[in-house]
């Protein structure tokens, strides 16, 4: 605890210390003079002086400092005002109004420019003035020119709201037809600076120029508008008539004199010639009421017919600023056109329907001469097989009377001869029974292995024959199909593939592919380019020209290709010249998941769609399953738009401009967009068309999208009976 208060000045401060000095100094007496220790006392008095002495100087040296730190405060509030008055100095020297609000927006500091020109203000803008009274003084000035349908309390809010931005900048308007610019920048510590510049040379050299531009654009619109082919006259909100070119008026037949500033468009139309006819529902009245709305109901289109010559088109828009532009264009020529034009289109259409006629009815006697055709080949087949049957029993007993070998080798080559035309008539018959629509199928589940293993006996021998080595990889699956013509599909694609393969072997196996097994056909033989790959289906066509009869008729590939097309089997080919080739044919596993019906067992129904002329859009990425269905389809009598995926989908439906009729869509694209999305871009673009996803995804999940989106699911491998029934539900709506 300090005996002496730092606080008081220092010659109060020692003159506590000397009575506290004065008091001990007793105090050391009287106690000397009772216990007789003069010395002692001496001795404490002389350290007491001692410690007086120190802090008399300790005081000395704070009252310097105190001294010190009052010039130090003195010189800095000379500074301080210094640098007010240069500051008041600066501020004063800008040209522009200017005035500093603190973080509180309370006035701080102006120079004499701010709110000069609001003389009645000035008075009041003395620094401790609040922003929100310094707006409310101005919004009241006589000098400020309030917006037209705007009051002085409605100013002060919306300029109240434009303070509260960071950065504010905008024009107001004086009496007198000036103008100045208020500005407002935050200061670092979230004051405000707010300066007023004067702009009315601007603003007054910015209305010359937009006079000046205004003047010039008229002008320019003038010039397009008598350029015009159009007749064109543009009325204001009232109906008056403010602009048209010369070209309306040698439309309407209207002298110059009428078309002045201002002239009433109802004055205009009365004064119309009465050779005017509005043609269609279209009226002189309707035209009135329609000006009189000034557009607001909407764009007008309308034609008039001149006499009995010309013909016009009328067209009416309103306009932003309640007005209204009238377009007059002479369509004459394109209505001549058009009529000359529906004149060539009925007489081609006559023309057509006659050649259409004409094509009918050779189209029916074609199908009469080729049902005609097939029964022939059918009666004629089996009447010849049975002559050849017995001159093939006469040849055979010759054979054990005959030793001399030449006569044996002319007796084999006649075998032989008759062996081929044998073939030739069987094929012929086979053709011809696969491209009757009467043909049925006994459809049923059969083992492959009933099919493979006795096929195995009998080409093996040819085979050997030949030093090639037949491989047969036995199969466990069960399909469904026409045990006959699948075993005749099997062998044509193994007698092939062992008659055109000089060396290696022939590997037959089968591959399950979800639903479906494929059996495969791979040899060793040349090869099929490409380009020839189509044309070895085509009937009597051989690649090898070389070949002899015995080689081969040409037939057997397009035995199988009908069978596979008529049986629902895809039929798939792989070849690479040099390396060999591989045939395919995909058929459906017997037996379905619960729930799902099972393919009808029986003769197959003759399917025919020719009459309906439909178009129908096959995607699928698998080529050839793709291929299998476009035959089929083809033989139905419909025309078949085949594409791969999404993309080459959509543009070839814009190149063809065509829309289809249906549609059948692979659920799985590759990498692009599934079949139900190609079905809703497909519904976009040309409406609801009848579609079928086809797939083998049984998931309940595509079913629910199928339906959500009314579209087919059919399963694959596809039923032929169910595809014919939906082609046959569009062949309806088409």
């Amino acid at each position: 605890m300090s005996l002496v208060n730092p606080a008081d000045p220092i010659e109060r401060q020692n003159e506590k210390l000397q009575k506290i000095a004065a008091a001990l100094m007793a105090r050391v007496e009287h106690q000397t003079a009772q216990s007789g220790a003069a010395y002692a006392q001496f001795e404490r008095a002389a350290l007491l002086e001692k410690r007086v002495r120190e802090r008399t100087l300790e005081l000395e040296r704070t009252l310097d400092l105190l001294h010190e730190s009052n010039a130090q405060l003195a010189r800095a509030n000379e500074a301080a005002e210094a640098a007010r008055r240069n500051l008041a100095d600066a501020i004063e020297t800008v040209r522009e109004g200017f005035a500093l609000f603190d973080p509180d927006d309370v006035l701080v500091m102006s120079n004499s420019r701010f709110c000069r020109d609001f003389r009645d203000t000035v008075p009041v803008l003395q620094p401790g003035l609040s922003f929100e009274d310094y707006v409310a003084h101005v919004s009241r000035s006589r000098v400020l020119a309030l917006p037209e349908g705007q009051g002085a309390d409605a100013w002060a809010v919306e300029r109240m709201k434009r303070h509260r931005d960071s950065h504010v900048m905008f024009n107001v308007e004086l009496r007198g037809g000036r103008w100045l610019q208020v500005s407002e920048h935050r200061t670092g510590n979230g004051g405000t600076v707010v300066l007023q510049t004067d702009v009315t040379d601007i603003v007054q050299l910015e209305r010359q120029e937009r006079e000046r531009l205004k003047d010039s654009q008229a002008r320019m619109v003038r010039a397009t508008l008598d350029h015009l082919d159009q007749g064109v006259a543009i009325f204001d909100k009232g109906g008056r008539l403010v602009g048209w070119n010369r070209r309306i008026g040698v439309l309407l037949s209207v002298p110059a004199r009428w078309l002045q500033i201002g002239a009433s468009f109802d004055a205009l139309l009365d004064r119309l010639s009465p050779d005017f006819d509005f043609t269609g529902v279209a009226s002189r009245d309707g035209f009135r009421d329609w000006a009189a709305t000034r557009g607001r109901g909407g764009a007008l289109s309308l034609e008039v017919r001149h006499g009995t010559s010309r013909v016009l088109h009328v067209f009416g828009q309103g306009m932003p600023d309640g007005g209204f532009v009238i377009s007059v264009t002479d369509v004459t020529a394109e209505r001549e056109a058009a009529a000359r034009l529906a004149e060539m289109n009925e007489a081609l259409e006559s023309r057509v329907m006659e050649r259409t006629l004409e094509l009918e009815d050779a189209l029916a006697t074609a199908e009469r001469a080729n049902a005609s055709k097939n029964r022939f080949v059918a009666a004629a087949s089996h009447d010849l097989l049975q002559p050849m049957s017995a001159a093939k029993l006469f040849l055979a007993s010759l054979s054990d009377r005959i030793g001399q070998p030449a006569d044996r080798a002319i007796l084999d080559k006649a075998m032989s001869a008759l062996d081929s035309a044998e073939d030739l008539i069987g094929a012929l018959l086979d053709i011809s029974k696969l491209e009757s629509d009467w043909l049925s199928f006994d459809i049923r589940a059969l083992s492959l292995n009933e099919v493979l293993l006795p096929l195995r006996d009998e080409i093996g021998v040819l085979a050997g024959r030949k030093g090639l080595r037949l491989s047969i990889v036995p199969s466990t699956l069960t399909v469904e199909s026409d045990p006959s013509y699948l075993r005749r599909v099997l062998q044509n694609l193994m007698t092939n593939a062992v008659r055109y393969t000089e060396s290696g072997r022939v590997l037959v196996g089968v591959r399950r592919q979800g639903g479906s097994a494929r059996i495969e056909v791979w040899d060793t033989g040349p090869g099929i380019a490409e380009e020839d790959q189509s044309a070895i289906f085509e009937e009597f066509r051989r690649l090898d020209s070389t070949a002899s009869r015995n080689d081969g008729l040409g037939l057997g590939l397009a035995i199988v290709e009908r069978a596979c097309a008529r049986l629902g089997h895809p039929l798939g080919l792989w070849s690479q010249p040099g390396l060999g080739s591989c045939f395919m044919v995909t058929v459906p596993i017997a037996g379905r998941q619960r729930g799902t019906p099972a393919r009808p067992v029986g003769p197959a129904r003759p399917v025919s769609l020719a009459h309906a002329a439909l178009i129908v859009l096959l995607v699928e990425n698998d080529a050839d399953l793709r291929r299998a269905m476009t035959l089929l389809l083809e033989r139905w009598g419909v025309s078949v738009i085949e594409a791969e995926d999404a993309a080459g989908t959509l543009a070839l439906l814009d190149d063809l401009d065509i829309v289809p009729d249906a549609a059948l869509l692979d659920q799985q694209l590759g990498s692009g967009p599934a079949g139900t999305e190609l079905s809703r871009l497909l519904t976009a673009r040309f409406g609801a068309i009848p579609t079928a996803i086809v797939s083998a995804d049984r998931s309940d999940t595509l079913v629910r999208d199928c339906a959500a989106l009314g579209i087919a699911h059919l399963q694959k491998p596809v039923d032929r009976g169910a595809l014919a029934e939906f082609l046959k539900a569009a062949a309806t709506r088409a």
